[in-house]
């Protein structure tokens, strides 16, 4: 059986594939994500690509130093009216995130790509429609002091396995997805793979 490895530091994107019963194990690539996404924004890339970009560094980074393993990447971004919204680095992004979203239907996109020796052997990107109710500054400050640092650890600083949920009026879409991880696709590639049972 060959090896899974989770190039990623996320708790959320790990605890899917744990509860999925997938065995894995995690290490977090050394990527300039900034860096990666202000260039193919620059390039005018579309989101859909900017997500499957960043999965395949991830993926690319560790598979280099893990050969004869599978490497799984994975990535998410929001996009909003031409708009890539990231993760917020503090209360002030928080804030500005959460009022361009507010109101409003965005897309959230999460792409995963598996390398092998060095090479991407699969991939898949699959995104979700959410609508925001209209937030009151009150109301965010309130959203804000409840979660905390969480705010920080995904991009549209919301967790719709919690708090987050309040948010929205509306999800068209695979809630794990969602979470950051297009698990179903990946648990179909990893049975074919023999990494899990058929």
């Amino acid at each position: 059986m060959t090896e899974l490895i989770l190039a990623s530091g996320s708790k959320t994107r790990a605890d899917m594939l744990t509860s999925a019963g997938v065995p894995f194990s995690a290490v977090r690539p050394a990527v300039d994500e900034d860096a990666i996404k202000q260039a193919l924004l620059a390039d005018g890339a579309p989101a859909r690509d900017i997500a499957d970009a960043l999965a395949d560094v991830k993926a690319r980074n560790v598979s280099y130093a893990h050969m004869g393993k599978l490497v799984l990447g994975s990535d998410q971004v929001i996009w909003k009216d031409g708009d890539l919204y990231s993760k917020a680095t503090n209360r002030e992004d928080a804030i500005a995130t959460l009022k361009g979203l507010s109101g409003g239907t965005h897309e959230l996109i999460s792409a995963a790509v598996i390398y092998e020796d060095g090479q991407p052997i699969w991939r898949a990107a699959q995104s979700v429609k959410l609508s925001m109710r209209p937030l009151s500054d009150d109301y965010i400050s309130w959203y804000l002091d409840q979660i905390g640092e969480a705010a920080y650890s995904s991009a549209g600083a919301y967790q719709l396995e919690g708090l987050g949920a309040q948010l929205f009026t509306r999800v068209d879409g695979d809630y794990f997805t969602v979470l950051g991880l297009p698990l179903l696709p990946v648990l179909d590639f990893l049975r074919r793979r023999e990494v899990l049972p058929l």
